[in-house]
């Protein structure tokens, strides 16, 4: 074996075990995640496939009943409708964060960070008071002359319950996206002749689109699978998913027909997820382009 030879062995186990410590360092977080996360989604999928019998019967059933179906695509127009509604709220209020100086924008990032240290069911019951036939916001609306508004035990009372919830997810992720574009860009689309608006929506709005994507996914994901809101703000005709879930798991302790709701459910918004995914690219490397 040549000088050469023996000089390069050490270096090339020296690169070997250097590329191995990433994986060192993961390993806890992954053996935790797999723990909490993959050893009840496995079990989940099995006693979808087990209980009562081995077989497919619980997905035959779920595919068979119209109402399974009907509360299924429900679930995904309630989630959309947040997603949309968050978007809109979150989006000025984002923009604001980072257009105003550090002491109010410390006051904003407050009103962010505060929901997340009350309870949701807290924040659910109070939304219960406010939105029923004889609360807050109908005595409003009779006060100035409008009728009362049917919001209690609808889907807009969902959607208002659920998206004001998920509002700092939204939120959040759009202020770190928009806190690193440069405002001059808009002042010299200005200085070259485009109008503000226009100079926002051909120059601000595309660079700040993934973070609106981020946030969207966010909140989508996390709509799906709400249940305290949906239970108390919603009726018969706004439940979603989650409550047949529990109805199926704990109520009648159909394990197995409750399990295969979970599993459609997650593998229908993995197959929304993948389809979204290169289109969300495409926008994101358009952006980056611009």
């Amino acid at each position: 074996m040549s000088a050469s030879e023996l000089i390069a062995q050490p270096a090339a186990h020296a690169r070997s075990g250097r590329a191995w410590r990433p994986f060192a360092l993961t390993a806890p977080a992954l053996i935790l995640l797999v723990a909490v996360i993959g050893y009840p989604l496995l079990t989940i999928v099995l006693r979808s496939l087990s209980e009562p019998e081995w077989g497919l019967q619980n997905y035959v059933w779920f595919f068979g009943a119209p109402v399974n179906l009907t509360v299924l695509q429900r679930t995904f127009v309630i989630s959309a409708w947040v997603t949309l509604v968050c978007v809109i709220a979150a989006y000025p209020y984002a923009y604001l964060m980072t257009a105003v100086g550090p002491r109010v924008r410390l006051v904003l990032v407050l009103c962010v960070l505060i929901p997340f240290w009350v309870s949701g069911v807290v924040r659910t019951l109070s939304w219960v008071i406010l939105l029923q036939d004889s609360g807050v916001i109908n005595s409003l609306l009779r006060s100035v002359g409008f009728g009362a508004v049917k919001l209690i035990r609808t889907q807009t009372g969902v959607v208002i319950g659920m998206a004001q919830v998920l509002l700092p997810f939204m939120i959040l992720p759009l202020y770190s996206v928009m806190q690193g574009i440069d405002l001059r860009l808009m002042r010299a689309a200005q200085s070259l002749g485009a109008r503000p608006s226009r100079a926002f929506f051909t120059v601000y709005l595309p660079l700040s689109l993934p973070g609106v994507y981020a946030g969207a996914v966010i909140v989508f994901i996390l709509s799906l699978g709400f249940y305290i809101t949906p239970a108390l703000l919603g009726g018969p005709r706004s439940t979603m998913l989650s409550t047949l879930v529990q109805t199926q798991v704990l109520s009648l302790l159909q394990w197995g027909r409750g399990g295969a709701m979970g599993v459609v459910l997650l593998v229908t918004t993995f197959v929304l997820l993948a389809l979204a995914a290169p289109v969300m690219r495409s926008r994101h490397r358009e952006a980056g382009r611009r």
